[in-house]
């Protein structure tokens, strides 16, 4: 994803899955703590849905709508750890594996068991 669109500039954006349907709308952003990057978004899923969380890498913006590459099943059965709070690096891990993505590797960083993972962006706390 661009690394230099503000994170804020994301809430309120229509999500959209690998096919095109609708996932739901970006309700919230969490930043990497370590670089500060957008890394997840919570989408709402339904007017009495949950959040799922999805990984902002490698999702796109595409026409003012988030592009997930994912299938809408797989992401309604991400892992649900509410929002509004500081993600965890378990729960981080949790989200990666969901996703059959890579965690931070050795050349890429610090150890994800070393960090702390998914601060809420605007918090500052």
């Amino acid at each position: 994803m661009q690394t230099d669109i503000d994170p804020r500039s994301l809430i309120g954006r229509k999500a959209f899955d690998l096919d095109g349907a609708k996932i739901g709308t970006v309700d919230e952003v969490y930043l990497d703590d370590a670089t500060g990057l957008p890394e997840w978004a919570a989408v709402r899923t339904g007017l009495f849905g949950r959040d799922a969380f999805v990984p902002l890498e490698p999702s796109e913006i595409v026409d003012d709508t988030l592009r997930v590459p994912y299938h809408r099943a797989l992401i309604k059965r991400a892992p649900d750890f509410g929002v509004g709070r500081h993600l965890s690096p378990e729960q981080e891990l949790q989200l990666y594996h969901h996703y059959g993505l890579d965690a931070t590797s050795p050349e890429d960083g610090p150890d994800p068991d070393d960090q702390d993972f998914g601060r809420l962006a605007g918090n500052d706390d």
